[in-house]
C-alpha cells in the first residue's frame, strides 16, 4: 500500500530524515514509535506534503506521491490527522467535517461517519472550540475520513487526551481499519496504546527505523528502552 523509500528530508541545511525505508501492507496498522525530536512528527509531515523531501520515493499503491502538494496526495488517497488536531476552532462540527469532502463529490456528511462517532451527530452544531481534547480528536479523525482515504497518517493521537478516552480510540481505529478497509500509519510515543491498536511497530532514532517487531513478538521492555530518556 505504501512504500517509502531511501526517504531524506530536511530543515534547511539540517538533515532530519536520513534515506528512511518502510513499507505498509494494505489493511495493516503501524505505530511509528520514538522519543521527542527524534522525526515523527516531521516525517508524518513530510508523508502529508506539508514539509518537502529532499530525495528518496514515497509510493501508494504504487503510484509515485513525493512531488505532489497536499491537496494532490489527499486526492491520491491521503488522509491526515495532524499533531494538535488543527481543527477549525469557530466553524461547527458538521462543518470542519465537511471540509474532508473536498475531494469527494458528497455535499453532505455521510451517515457512517456519524455512526462511527456518535457524539459529533449529538454536536454536529456547535463550534469546534467548544469540544474537549477527545471530542476534537474524533472530529479530526472524522474529517480526515470524510476523503475516503485509503492510508490515514495520525501524528500523536493521544497527546493531551485522558487515558479512557485513548482506549475508547483504538478501539475506533480498529473498526475503520476493519470497516473501510485501509492502511493507518500513527505516530507515538504512548507504548499501551501502540500495542493496543498495531500489527507492526517501528521505532525512529535520530531520523531512522532502527527496531521492527510484529506486535504478536513483541519485547516491550525493548521497546520501552528506546522510549526512556
Amino acid at each position: 500500500m505504501l512504500n517509502v523509500s531511501d526517504y531524506r528530508v530536511s530543515y534547511g541545511q539540517s538533515e532530519i530524515i536520513h534515506g528512511m525505508n518502510f513499507e505498509v501492507k494494505p489493511n495493516e496498522i503501524v505505530a511509528i514509535m520514538g522519543r521527542n525530536g527524534m522525526g515523527k512528527t516531521t516525517l508524518m509531515k513530510s508523508l502529508m506534503g506539508v514539509i518537502p523531501s529532499q530525495g528518496g520515493s514515497v509510493t501508494l499503491e504504487g503510484k509515485e506521491v513525493s512531488k505532489l502538494k497536499s491537496y494532490q496526495r489527499v486526492s491520491s488517497g491521503f488522509g491526515f490527522v495532524p499533531q494538535g488536531r488543527m481543527i477549525f476552532s469557530s466553524m461547527t462540527v458538521k462543518e470542519n467535517i465537511e471540509t474532508g469532502l473536498t475531494t469527494t463529490n458528497k455535499r453532505s456528511v455521510p451517515r457512517d461517519l456519524y455512526d462511527l462517532f456518535p457524539v459529533l451527530l449529538e454536536m454536529r452544531n456547535r463550534r469546534g472550540g467548544n469540544l474537549s481534547g477527545g471530542q476534537q480528536q474524533q472530529l479530526a479523525i472524522a474529517r480526515a475520513l470524510a476523503s475516503n482515504p485509503k492510508m490515514l497518517l495520525l501524528d500523536e493521537p493521544t497527546e493531551g487526551i485522558q487515558p479512557s478516552i485513548i482506549r475508547d480510540m483504538a478501539k475506533t481505529l480498529k473498526e475503520i481499519r476493519d470497516q473501510r478497509g485501509l492502511s493507518i500509519v500513527v505516530s507515538e510515543q504512548v507504548l499501551s496504546f501502540a500495542l493496543d491498536i498495531a500489527d507492526r511497530i517501528l521505532v525512529i532514532e535520530k531520523g531512522d527505523i532502527v527496531h521492527e517487531e510484529l506486535r504478536e513478538n513483541v519485547d516491550e521492555a525493548k521497546i520501552a528502552s528506546y522510549l526512556s530518556v
